[in-house]
């Protein structure tokens, strides 16, 4: 028996933009398959709803994979429709799967058990904030949340700093929404003035911004990202 595919399915980074974030093809597929993976019941139903689902919801198999049931997963169960040959569906909270997202690890799972992975075109905040920056798109690296700590993160910044104009290479971060404008104000209290900062915030949003300057113009103006979904970049 042949096994069925994993989609990985990308999901709008904001509301109101899923016309903007999804293709025929990913339409096409989210009405040929029932069964899905999901980081967030309530934010992949919603999606499904407005990209276009056409059978009910009350017929869809969702397998819960969120923060709190990771530690418990049952891959057993999760994988029982893929090895029965059946195509399912695996979608982030946000963005695309796998990227900045715990479902690398049933991507993983899915390459040791031999089943087919395909990836599907959706929004990345990771690169839509490349993409918008102005910076190096050749040389890059996304490092995730920085230190907690006050001196490790100083320290951080500086190291990533000098990476950027040591190997002219992009610097990717990010932080919990809450504590950007804490992040920013490290930045320019230990960034260099001629370092190149770009901010992307609430990215396909209504109300996106994204500001990419030097620190030294940076700290000329008041800038609040307080609690709002956003990419740091550093070149």
């Amino acid at each position: 028996m042949s096994y069925g595919t994993l989609y990985l399915i990308p999901v709008p980074l904001a509301d109101d933009a899923a016309a903007a974030s999804y293709t025929p093809y990913l339409l096409q597929t989210i009405n040929a398959i029932n069964e899905y993976i999901v980081e967030n019941e309530k934010t992949a139903r919603k999606f499904l709803k407005q990209a276009g689902l056409q059978r009910p919801q009350s017929g869809l198999i969702l397998h819960d994979y969120s923060k709190h049931a990771r530690n418990d997963v049952d891959f057993s169960t999760i994988f029982s429709g893929l090895l029965a040959g059946r195509d399912v569906g695996l979608m982030s909270e946000a963005g695309c799967p796998g990227v900045a997202d715990p479902g690398a690890d049933i991507v993983a799972e899915a390459h040791r058990k031999g089943i087919r992975v395909a990836p599907l075109v959706g929004p990345s905040a990771i690169l839509l904030a490349l993409m918008a920056s102005g910076f190096n798109g050749q040389s890059f690296v996304f490092h995730g949340y920085l230190p907690i700590d006050k001196n490790d993160r100083a320290k951080k910044i500086k190291a990533m700093e000098q990476l950027a104009q040591r190997e002219k290479q992009t610097q990717l971060f990010i932080e919990t929404p809450f504590r950007n404008n804490q992040l920013l104000a490290e930045i320019l209290r230990v960034g260099s003035p001629h370092t190149r900062l770009c901010v992307a915030c609430n990215l396909t949003a209504a109300d996106e911004q994204i500001i990419s300057q030097p620190l030294q113009r940076w700290r000329k103006e008041q800038y609040d990202f307080h609690k709002k979904p956003a990419i740091f970049l550093l070149y």
